[in-house]
């Protein structure tokens, strides 16, 4: 049975050795909870380091250790003391987490820890390859890995890998400066699913590909070597239900009020306010300038004093590095400073924890605040703002929220701030504390629903199944050049069957395409050699051309024309229409788009009588941009045999039922006469719908190199003109 290996830094258990006796209990991070369920799947397993360095622990303990994690499904990577070091400490967080979160200030490229680097990532590879089998499907995670997948795909090529990145990617200009850039990319290109938190976040590595690497890019998919990688942005959610429920808990009284809980309520009454802020201790996150900016927004609006209290939780993190151990005292000495300005006998407008909370006092912190800051610098997602939505069962609250974080993408009914304009902070400030309650309970019930609708669970399962549809992307480039022993097999057959069909296409597959399309008409080389073709052969072009142009430059030869993609068919000198209205279809098509709408804000669906449209006017241009190339995919082979087309239109896309694809026409002509060899040649994707439609022994050949349902592939219009010479 086939299984998927997940593979991340850190594997989903807490290892402990307490008295000589070892210790093994589950995690509870994000990532933990969003591969759950793809986890405990079938014989799937966990591979990543335990975090206990091998060289403190004696074979019969290393033993032991790997034993009791292969019982949670786990395989440990070994690492040592000076792995961790060089790999994690080092490289991992000295080089990378600074340059992709833009403080280049703080990057430290060492040769030495990018030799590390490069050797623990074989180390992970070498452990996923021992416990890999044919057909297995491997996931990896985040930035201390981004070697790994090409270093898998190097030893197993048929693998199918996935590989996602938890924080920012930065722009072009920012990642250039790397010095190993080269090989970070190629590393990554090693998935056939690159995922990202946002779509800037994807838009940056495809500029990267094509600026560094100079790869070929279509829309959101690189062509690589023989390959099709797919990249494309999955918004990564929280555990909504255990949030929601938690905190309705809290609420109802079947929790104990913790004293936490009992002094916060000491301190909140209508004209008092809680401004919860939680981060860890991280540059990233921008707690001195949020610190200073409520200091500005006390010094402009005095009348808060007394009236609000700034509530900051700061979770230690990383505390043995320098530039850690300064913002730390940076941090306290900012706040003793803004308390000895500020408070009075009665009021210190900060109160400021350097822990870690239990879940439960998280809940009550989340419950009993009435507005949230969360304002990094650069944050590739940013959950604890959607955590603190998902506990406001009141529905109250509001959210401040910084539009550098990647959660700021999918949240525009919180107040979205520069969290480097202090005016923008305090301004903002106000508006949340003056907020009416019905315009609270407005923005946080939208808010709900989209958290609710896209949690964890569903960002996993969203990855998984693109990932799977990468599978068949595989199968479907499976294509040969026609040239050569293929060529001339061709040729041969050509010449040796009686009852001969030749579609064409015209634009870009007979003629090139021309700025102006009217000066793109046949010229008099290809007239004679189309009166030759006919001598021998039905011939029949086939195209998306208007019915006027086409009569005007065609309708004094004996061909057979098909024009507006297949709306009117010409023959024996006669225009034929037919078309049939259903609606049955749209149960299959409305599903594929709400996935749509859920990857892309600002977009709706519209039902009509006999058609569904997805409109995309007022959602980001690029990603619309993107998102209507990525659905006529998806779309083209569904309504290939349903009588469906796709319309576009202003900022919409719209399905209908109709009998208008060249596919239909193909059907139609080969029912006609029983022809013993069919060649179709076409350039785009309407083209696809007649290689779909022709017989399995046909030759369907592809104009270009892009992936196609055909059977062949040819370079451009003047060698389809060079082969079909040869057939006269």
């Amino acid at each position: 049975m086939n299984k998927t290996i997940i593979v991340s830094n850190r594997l989903p258990l807490q290892v402990s050795i307490e008295q000589n006796s070892l210790e093994i209990v589950p995690s509870v991070g994000g990532l933990a909870t969003g591969m759950k369920s793809v986890h405990a799947e079938g014989n799937g397993i966990w591979v990543g380091w335990s975090g206990l360095p091998e060289n403190e622990l004696d074979t019969a303990l290393s033993n032991e250790v790997q034993a009791k994690i292969r019982k949670a499904k786990c395989v440990s990577v070994p690492l040592t003391s000076e792995d961790i070091e060089l790999y994690y400490e080092g490289f991992s967080n000295r080089a990378l987490w600074p340059l992709f979160h833009y403080f280049m200030e703080y990057t430290d490229f060492e040769q030495r820890e990018w030799e590390a680097y490069k050797r623990v990532n074989q180390k992970f590879a070498e452990v996923v390859i021992d416990n890999l089998e044919d057909g297995d499907t491997v996931w990896v995670h985040d930035y201390q890995l981004l070697l790994l997948p090409q270093l898998i795909k190097d030893q197993k090529p048929n693998t199918t890998i996935g590989f996602f990145l938890h924080i920012p990617f930065p722009s072009y200009e920012i990642f250039r400066t790397f010095p190993w850039r080269e090989e970070i990319l190629t590393g990554m290109l090693g998935a056939d699913l690159l995922g990202f938190h946002t779509y800037d976040y994807e838009r940056h590595f495809l500029s990267s590909i094509k600026r560094i690497l100079r790869l070929d890019v279509s829309f959101n998919e690189i062509n690589y070597h023989d390959r099709v990688i797919k990249v494309d942005s999955f918004p990564m959610g929280i555990d909504y239900d255990k949030f929601y429920n938690a905190a309705l808990e809290h609420h109802s009284g079947s929790v104990k009020k913790s004293d936490l809980r009992k002094r916060l309520e000491e301190h909140i009454s209508e004209d008092k306010k809680l401004i919860l802020s939680i981060d860890r201790m991280d540059y990233t996150k921008g707690i001195p300038n949020r610190i200073k900016a409520f200091e500005y927004f006390l010094d402009n609006y005095p009348e808060y004093k007394e009236k609000v209290r700034l509530v900051m939780l700061a979770v230690p993190s990383r505390s043995n590095v320098p530039q850690y151990q300064k913002l730390k005292r940076e941090t306290d000495e900012l706040v003793g400073r803004i308390n000895g300005k500020f408070a009075t006998v009665s009021w210190t407008p900060i109160w400021y924890f350097y822990r870690s909370l239990p879940f439960d006092d998280l809940i009550d912190l989340y419950i009993s605040s009435d507005v949230a800051l969360i304002t990094p610098i650069r944050d590739g997602m940013n959950l604890v703002a959607k955590e603190y939505v998902a506990t406001r069962t009141n529905v109250d609250g509001v959210l401040i929220l910084s539009e550098m974080a990647g959660s700021s993408k999918e949240m525009n009914e919180a107040l979205l701030i520069n969290p480097n304009s202090f005016e923008d902070f305090a301004v903002n400030l106000k508006r949340a504390l003056t907020m009416p309650i019905q315009e609270q309970k407005t923005r946080i019930k939208f808010l709900q629903k989209r958290l609710k609708r896209y949690d964890v669970e569903k960002w996993a399962n969203e990855f998984f199944k693109s990932l799977e549809n990468t599978k068949k992307l595989r199968h479907g480039n499976i294509t040969k050049k026609l040239s050569g022993d293929y060529e001339k097999r061709f040729v041969k057959n050509f010449k040796e069957k009686k009852k001969k069909l030749l579609l064409l296409d015209y634009d870009g597959t007979l003629v090139g395409f021309k700025d102006n399309p009217q000066d793109a008409k046949p010229d008099d080389a290809l007239f004679q050699l189309l009166d030759q073709l006919q001598k021998t052969s039905t011939l029949v072009l086939i195209s998306g051309r208007d019915k006027d142009t086409f009569q005007r430059w065609f309708g004094h030869k004996p061909y057979n024309l098909v024009t507006d993609h297949g709306v009117w068919l010409y023959k024996n000198k006669e225009w034929i229409t037919l078309e049939r209205l259903k609606t049955d279809w749209m149960e299959n098509i409305r599903p594929i788009l709400e996935t749509f709408v859920d990857r892309t804000p600002g977009t709706f669906i519209e039902t009509k009588n006999y058609s569904l449209a997805w409109h995309y006017r007022t959602a980001d241009p690029e990603l619309a941009k993107i998102r209507t190339l990525e659905l006529n995919t998806v779309l083209t082979s569904m309504v290939a045999n349903n009588g469906l087309s796709i319309l576009q239109g202003n900022k919409v896309i719209e399905i209908k039922s109709s009998n208008v694809n060249k596919g239909r026409v193909v059907s139609r002509l080969l029912t006609e006469e029983d022809y013993n060899f069919v060649t179709i040649i076409g350039d785009d994707w309407t083209d696809e719908y007649m290689f779909e439609e022709a017989p399995e022994w046909a030759y369907t050949i592809k104009v270009g190199y892009t992936k196609t349902k055909a059977r062949f592939q040819i370079k451009d219009p003047e060698k389809v003109r060079e082969l079909l010479q040869k057939l006269t």
